[in-house]
């Protein structure tokens, strides 16, 4: 009997056995490699190989790191840093011209014009990959057990066609519709992990390859580092603000900073703003500015009170993990729908950049602050994510090591792609 209650113990306390698999990633950069080091991180931690497949010029992705290898191609990233920043100045600048039909027509050229560029040199990748026949050949010799990637670009896919291999998308959504010349490659993923969740995503039709998981970047808070912990008690009973527009909005113009900072200055609660520009003349005493913060941790701090956020996914899903309520300044991408879908549900108030005023931005923050339905709708979508029967990135995990396993998942996908 003795001998029967240690082979138990030694089953609950010994991790579950997992065959390592192989890994090949092709990722965005950018926020987008932020949500997909997560699982990078996570599969090597259950002894799977992964590979990343890198340009020589990538913004966030390291060429060394302790949890991958990497590819480098002596190629431009259709994703770097000063194409983005540049984009997104040119956006606000034009914004702030005022709401019309012209300004409207602008910011559709603009976009329109910046997403020729960044499929060109997408192009000029994915042919510099293909010709690469020494890459290639190891590529193929290494015998890759799926292929991992975002569905912004088509690299990923149109290489996993090309080597025959599974194909397992991390996505928010695909700007690429019917019509488009590799839709199919598309249909015909295996899995798709999406970083989203019916706590505040809308009800809708799914398929069985079609995984939910929003949120599973978000983790209990760790303690502060020592600097910012003291700035964050001294608050007292009014608490803190954090404000954070992401990696891709590095700086504001300069007027619209002055403002922002003289509404903050107004406020009895303490600012930690993560911004990278120059120093607003407007500046309170109540205000820190940080190049960088720990998010997660400063939003899960029980001083937080208000995340004045871009409402990209990462920022969107760790407030609501946390229950701390939202003020948006949405400028592209999901980020209006994302912020806009929690309004609809109380636990935020969108703001608009084309409009915005240092007197509505302190009116908007003070009704967020005053209002306890706020909070309270906030809290409660907090609760609903988290009573889940398996951690979102848990349920990541299992459906990737599936594809491994069976060497795919045709049978869970949709046979309407196969219809002419």
């Amino acid at each position: 009997m003795q001998g029967l209650w240690l082979w138990m113990a030694l089953c609950f306390l010994c991790p579950t056995v997992v065959h390592g698999g192989k890994v090949l990633v092709f990722p965005i950069d950018g926020s987008h490699w932020v949500n997909m080091k997560y699982i990078i991180e996570a599969l090597h931690s259950r002894g799977h190989q992964v590979s990343v497949v890198r340009p020589s010029d990538s913004w966030y992705i390291e060429e060394k790191s302790p949890f991958y290898n990497s590819i480098t191609l002596d190629s431009p990233s259709e994703f770097d840093e000063s194409f983005i920043t540049t984009f997104i100045a040119r956006l606000l600048e034009i914004q702030r011209e005022g709401k019309s039909f012209w300004t409207r027509y602008k910011l559709e050229i603009e976009q329109a014009e910046k997403t020729r560029e960044m499929f060109e040199k997408t192009s000029e990748f994915v042919e510099m990959l293909l010709e690469n026949k020494d890459l290639m050949q190891s590529i193929k010799n290494t015998n890759y057990d799926l292929v991992f990637t975002d569905p912004v670009a088509p690299v990923g896919a149109i290489l996993a066609n090309y080597l025959k291999l599974p194909l397992v998308f991390s996505a928010r959504g695909t700007s690429h519709g019917e019509g488009t010349d590799y839709i199919s490659l598309f249909q015909a993923a295996d899995l798709w992990l999406m970083r989203v969740d019916f706590v505040y995503e809308y009800p809708r039709p799914t398929m069985p390859n079609v995984v939910y998981i929003g949120g599973f970047q978000c983790k209990p808070a760790k303690p502060l580092p020592e600097h910012l912990e003291e700035f964050v008690q001294s608050s007292g009973e009014h608490g803190v603000i954090v404000m954070s527009l992401g990696t891709l909005i590095a700086e504001l113009p300069q007027d619209l900073a002055d403002q922002i900072a003289a509404a903050f200055a107004k406020m009895p609660q303490k600012v930690i703003w993560r911004y990278k520009g120059a120093k607003p003349a407007t500046l309170g005493n109540n205000t820190l500015l940080v190049d960088w913060m720990p998010q997660n941790d400063l939003l899960g701090h029980p001083k937080t009170k208000l995340f004045v956020a871009h409402g990209g996914t990462n920022g969107v899903q760790e407030a609501l993990y946390h229950g701390v309520p939202i003020i948006g300044l949405p400028l592209i991408f999901d980020q209006p729908d994302n912020v806009h879908r929690l309004e609809v549900r109380g636990a935020g108030k969108v703001l608009d950049f084309f409009t915005m005023t240092e007197e509505i931005f302190f009116q908007g923050i003070q009704e967020v602050l005053n209002d306890p339905s706020y909070r309270m709708n906030m809290q409660r979508l907090s609760r609903l994510h988290r009573d889940a029967p398996m951690k979102p990135m848990d349920s990541a995990l299992f459906w990737i090591e599936f594809v491994m396993r069976h060497k795919g998942a045709a049978h869970l996908r949709t046979e309407s792609y196969r219809l002419p």
